[in-house]
């Protein structure tokens, strides 16, 4: 069994005035693929608190077997994660980490080639594969976007978890 994590923001009426609320979803997928919701919590924020008291009510109802949780990195979201499901892998969603890496690239032109390039590294055949296309990642950007370089270096291989994975999985667990 495999644990999505994730939150969106919608405004709700909370003390007689509209705000922005997390309503934080965990999705289940079984060995064959299947998708489940198996959960959903409104909350003020993505704070730890929040996300312990989601991970931990999904337990109490018998949530329990998980090898792989994917998430972004939201860090109260990590926090939480590392409290109630201590040991259990996790893949940081890779269209997460495509969105984030756009953010370190310097100049327009260059945004969709990066994209393609850290493609290449999701989409490799296997885990050595993946690391080697992200080495060749990081040394052709030092120079012209070191500060990509850095970021990709650091964040990107939170995201090549998934090649731990049976090969016919990976393509449902990377985001």
């Amino acid at each position: 069994p495999y644990l999505f994590l994730d939150a969106r923001y919608e405004k709700v009426r909370h003390g007689g005035a509209v705000v922005d609320c997390a309503v934080l979803v965990a999705m289940g997928v079984d060995a064959n693929g299947k998708r489940d919701l198996l959960g959903c919590s409104i909350s003020l924020s993505e704070a730890e608190v929040h996300w312990r008291e989601f991970m931990q009510s999904l337990a109490k109802r018998g949530l329990h077997g998980v090898q792989l949780i994917v998430s972004d990195a939201h860090e109260g979201l990590k926090a939480a994660r590392k409290a109630v499901f201590a040991g259990v892998l996790w893949q940081r969603c890779q269209f997460h980490l495509q969105q984030n890496a756009q953010a370190h690239v310097p100049r327009q032109e260059m945004k969709t080639v990066v994209a393609a390039d850290l493609r290449a590294v999701f989409n490799a055949p296997n885990d050595g594969e993946a690391r080697r296309i992200l080495n060749g990642f990081v040394e052709r950007y030092a120079k012209t976007a070191p500060k990509l370089a850095e970021w990709a270096e650091k964040n990107v291989p939170e995201g090549l978890t998934v090649m731990q994975f049976p090969a016919a999985h990976q393509r449902r667990l990377r985001t």
